[in-house]
């Protein structure tokens, strides 16, 4: 990819969130970005995951994926989703599982679950596209944005 369109794309914002999925016993929890709304009736989310991560196949598996809005104030909360043990990312956190089954950190300031309804693979990232199916508001904090955060995802192949 030329240099100036990578500068060009790292000038964009998004949100930062906490994105968890579960298959049968096993959970996981990652930083996504590449995250939106695009639907209203129904209410649907989009979330593009690499195929390469843990939670992919757990999206695949169990067919729904949870997104955990974090405030401004928890960006420390995301070093903790960054390694490769799954089970270990919610160790001394709480959490609960959301009607569909993924887990919840009743610390976000909001959470939506969502079904799976279709994916799609354009590029080198699978477009999970989900029906909120749960959700909830629990403070009215300022979420944390890509403007809060020195990191910026790029993808990679």
């Amino acid at each position: 990819m030329e240099k100036a369109w990578l500068q060009a794309l790292s000038t964009m914002t998004y949100g930062i969130y906490v994105l968890t999925s579960f298959y049968k016993k096993e959970i996981n929890g990652m930083i996504a970005s590449w995250v939106s709304q695009i639907s209203y009736s129904p209410p649907m989310i989009m979330a593009a995951i690499h195929p390469n991560r843990y939670s992919h196949l757990l999206i695949e598996k169990s067919g729904c994926f949870a997104l955990n809005i974090l405030s401004r104030d928890q960006i420390s909360l995301l070093s903790r989703f960054k390694g490769p043990a799954p089970a270990s990312k919610f160790d001394s956190i709480n959490w609960v599982r959301g009607i569909l089954g993924c887990p919840i950190l009743e610390s976000c300031i909001a959470y939506m679950e969502c079904e799976v309804t279709c994916s799609y693979q354009p590029g080198n990232h699978t477009l999970f596209i989900g029906q909120v199916k749960g959700a909830q508001v629990f403070s009215k904090d300022t979420p944390l944005s890509t403007l809060d955060y020195e990191g910026v995802y790029l993808g990679k192949e």
